[in-house]
Protein backbone atom coordinates (compact mmCIF):
# COMPACT_ATOMS: atom_id res chain seq x y z
CA UNK A 1 0.00 0.00 0.00
CA UNK A 2 1.65 3.20 -1.19
CA UNK A 3 0.97 6.25 0.97
CA UNK A 4 -0.54 9.27 -0.73
CA UNK A 5 0.89 12.74 -0.40
CA UNK A 6 -0.92 14.42 2.52
CA UNK A 7 -2.66 11.15 3.41
CA UNK A 8 -3.37 12.20 7.01
CA UNK A 9 -5.04 15.42 5.83
CA UNK A 10 -6.94 13.51 3.14
CA UNK A 11 -8.23 11.04 5.73
CA UNK A 12 -9.34 13.83 8.05
CA UNK A 13 -11.18 15.58 5.21
CA UNK A 14 -12.65 12.27 3.96
CA UNK A 15 -14.11 11.63 7.41
CA UNK A 16 -15.55 15.16 7.51
CA UNK A 17 -17.10 14.87 4.04
CA UNK A 18 -18.10 11.25 4.62
CA UNK A 19 -19.92 12.27 7.80
CA UNK A 20 -21.94 14.80 5.82
CA UNK A 21 -22.68 12.12 3.20
CA UNK A 22 -23.85 9.67 5.90
CA UNK A 23 -26.13 12.25 7.48
CA UNK A 24 -27.60 13.40 4.15
CA UNK A 25 -28.38 9.77 3.34
CA UNK A 26 -30.26 9.67 6.64
CA UNK A 27 -28.65 6.46 7.84
CA UNK A 28 -26.74 7.74 10.86
CA UNK A 29 -25.82 10.80 12.88
CA UNK A 30 -22.35 10.91 14.40
CA UNK A 31 -21.84 12.40 17.83
CA UNK A 32 -18.80 14.53 18.65
CA UNK A 33 -17.69 11.79 21.04
CA UNK A 34 -17.58 9.11 18.33
CA UNK A 35 -14.06 7.97 17.52
CA UNK A 36 -12.48 8.50 14.12
CA UNK A 37 -12.11 4.71 13.88
CA UNK A 38 -15.87 4.24 14.28
CA UNK A 39 -16.65 7.03 11.81
CA UNK A 40 -14.17 5.83 9.20
CA UNK A 41 -15.42 2.24 9.40
CA UNK A 42 -19.07 3.29 9.06
CA UNK A 43 -18.31 5.64 6.17
CA UNK A 44 -16.24 2.92 4.46
CA UNK A 45 -19.06 0.37 4.78
CA UNK A 46 -21.66 2.82 3.46
CA UNK A 47 -19.46 3.76 0.48
CA UNK A 48 -18.97 0.06 -0.30
CA UNK A 49 -22.73 -0.53 0.04
CA UNK A 50 -23.43 2.40 -2.30
CA UNK A 51 -20.82 1.05 -4.73
CA UNK A 52 -18.73 4.23 -4.46
CA UNK A 53 -15.56 2.26 -3.63
CA UNK A 54 -14.35 -1.31 -4.06
CA UNK A 55 -14.35 -3.35 -0.83
CA UNK A 56 -11.12 -4.54 0.70
CA UNK A 57 -10.61 -8.30 1.04
CA UNK A 58 -11.98 -9.30 4.47
CA UNK A 59 -8.52 -10.26 5.77
CA UNK A 60 -7.28 -6.73 4.96
CA UNK A 61 -10.12 -4.84 6.65
CA UNK A 62 -8.28 -2.96 9.37
CA UNK A 63 -8.13 0.67 10.45
CA UNK A 64 -5.05 1.72 8.43
CA UNK A 65 -6.33 0.11 5.22
CA UNK A 66 -9.83 1.53 5.65
CA UNK A 67 -8.44 5.03 6.21
CA UNK A 68 -6.15 4.62 3.18
CA UNK A 69 -9.16 3.60 1.10
CA UNK A 70 -11.06 6.71 2.26
CA UNK A 71 -8.06 8.89 1.39
CA UNK A 72 -8.00 7.39 -2.12
CA UNK A 73 -11.76 7.96 -2.46
CA UNK A 74 -11.40 11.63 -1.57
CA UNK A 75 -8.26 12.04 -3.70
CA UNK A 76 -10.25 10.94 -6.74
CA UNK A 77 -13.10 13.34 -5.92
CA UNK A 78 -10.99 16.48 -5.59
CA UNK A 79 -10.63 18.83 -8.55
CA UNK A 80 -7.22 19.26 -10.16
CA UNK A 81 -5.17 21.90 -8.37
CA UNK A 82 -6.87 21.44 -4.98
CA UNK A 83 -4.65 22.30 -1.99
CA UNK A 84 -4.66 18.72 -0.64
CA UNK A 85 -3.28 17.43 -3.94
CA UNK A 86 -0.40 19.87 -4.23
CA UNK A 87 1.39 19.98 -0.84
Amino acid sequence: MKKLKNEAKLVKEAIRIGSIYVEKRGVCHFESTDSSKKKSEYIYRLLVHDKQIQPLPSEQENEPNIKHKLAIWLHKQLPEGHDLLSD
